[in-house]
């Protein structure tokens, strides 16, 4: 039920897109293998569902923030409001650890993927591969670690081409870019 309520988001999501609709796919049509193995990695992160997809989905706007693409902002905020993730999720990401609008378990998360996606990674991954351990199976963590790396993956992809937002997220609450750390 899990990928019919992913794959369900994703259509609607794609039905807010209002410019830009075929950056992405004007980029890897002229190289047919990239583009079917991009929709064969998509389709098997949207399938696999060991791991609560609203937690996906918080990864996801996390490394999508820190690595600043606009596309992934774009379509991870409205794929976020689609998933159940608050406005003050939204709001409160660059600054999770603090906020109240974060379980620990979601803090956890938002901190792994913090730790992936700053380069280069943070020696924190070890630590927190053992904390998360204790909350989620081997397998959920394994889909959550593949998930954050394919975000990373996607979203300088995105940003070497030039893909542009599409206006998905328009009048909903949208993650910002969250400025590089020193």
């Amino acid at each position: 039920m899990r990928a019919i309520t992913r794959i369900w988001n994703y259509i609607r999501a794609m039905r807010r897109a209002r410019r830009n609709h075929t950056d992405l796919f004007g980029w890897l049509i002229r190289r047919p293998l990239l583009l079917l193995s991009t929709l064969f990695q998509e389709s098997m992160l949207m399938l696999s569902n060991r791991l609560d997809p609203h937690l996906k989905e918080l990864a996801e706007l996390k490394t999508a923030a820190l690595v600043n693409c606009e596309f992934c902002l774009d379509i991870g905020s409205t794929l976020a409001h689609y998933s159940g993730i608050t406005e003050a999720q939204v709001a409160d990401l660059p600054k999770y650890q603090d906020s109240d609008a974060y379980n620990d378990l979601e803090k956890l998360v938002l901190a792994y993927a913090e730790a992936m996606t700053l380069t280069p990674t943070t020696l924190e991954l070890e630590e927190l591969r053992t904390r998360l351990l204790t909350r989620i199976s081997k397998s959920q963590l394994a889909e959550l670690a593949a998930t954050i790396a394919w975000e990373n993956q996607r979203a300088r992809l995105n940003q070497a081409l030039g893909v542009r937002p599409t206006g998905m997220a328009e009048g909903m609450a949208c993650a910002l870019p969250e400025p590089r750390r020193a």
